[in-house]
């Protein structure tokens, strides 16, 4: 039985563009909305959030075509689900709604001015128009100065065979606790060194592992861990590890080390379980 309902924008990317902007990044979400009252605003009226998504209009099919305004820090690539509250303990559902929308496309991307960014997240989701959109961030790294070329993020959540060579494009890349089951891992380290293989050399592989924390393997090789932080009363777990990857990278961004990154990420995370939304992070 629903005791209770409640609308929010949602999705990976959508959630950690949120976090990154409540952290204080400037940052633009880019992806698909489905129309209707959740798409009319982004931020969502009375969100504290100053997030911006840089699109030219929703069109019947969602879908959002970004332009060029501001010089935004961060671009999340990925989107809004609505929470039910079951009877017991913390549990919420998202029904999924409007499960086909389009997601970005190469040629979409095309419109982005790089030279805006100095971050790019991306949720692994259609690995053939990724594929080609990282292919043009890297040229763009090739051709920039040191100081201007963009860090690439990678996350990949489900254990989809076509997702996994984007694990290999990222400078900073997050893997699931579902993927590294799926490969047989039963702990953040053993996935962490198992998978290590899988990313470029000098990259960072992050895994989170719910009330176990978290562990990274740096470019050095070196096992990072932090505990998880939890709130006194679990109240909301819907993207909280949205709001670890957000997190991380936001500390990153900043130039602190991976174990301070990372611990940032369990504390904010943490903190997130204990509020309802996202308002209240900071």
């Amino acid at each position: 039985r629903c005791l209770s309902q409640r609308w929010q924008r949602g999705g990976n990317a959508s959630n950690s563009c949120t976090v990154l902007s409540l952290l204080g990044a400037p940052c633009a979400f880019m992806g698909s909305l489905a129309p209707g009252p959740a798409a009319e605003g982004y931020p969502a009226p009375g969100s504290r959030a100053p997030a911006l998504m840089i699109h030219s209009g929703i069109a019947s099919s969602g879908t959002s075509v970004p332009v060029a305004r501001g010089p935004p820090r961060a671009l999340e690539l990925p989107f809004a689900p609505a929470t039910c509250q079951a009877e017991g303990p913390p549990s919420p559902t998202w029904p999924p709604s409007h499960s086909n929308l389009p997601d970005v496309t190469a040629r979409d991307f095309e419109r982005v001015d790089l030279s805006q960014y100095k971050w790019i997240h991306f949720e692994a989701r259609n690995a053939v128009e990724q594929s080609a959109m990282l292919e043009r961030v890297e040229r763009h790294n090739r051709a920039a100065a040191p100081g201007r070329r963009v860090q690439i993020s990678v996350e990949v959540e489900k254990p989809r065979e076509e997702l996994l060579p984007l694990m290999g494009r990222g400078h900073v890349v997050f893997i699931s606790k579902d993927l590294a089951q799926h490969f047989g891992y039963r702990s953040a380290p053993e996935a962490v060194k198992g998978l290590r293989g899988r990313i470029q050399p000098g990259a960072t592989l992050i895994c989170a592992w719910a009330e176990e924390g978290a562990d990274a393997v740096g470019p050095n090789g070196d096992l990072v861990h932090s505990d998880a932080f939890p709130p006194e009363t679990l109240v909301d777990t819907l993207g909280a590890g949205d709001t670890f990857n957000a997190a991380v990278i936001f500390a990153l961004a900043e130039g602190r080390t991976l174990q301070d990154a990372l611990t940032f990420g369990c504390r904010i995370a943490g903190r997130k379980c204990g509020i309802q939304g996202f308002d209240g992070i900071v």
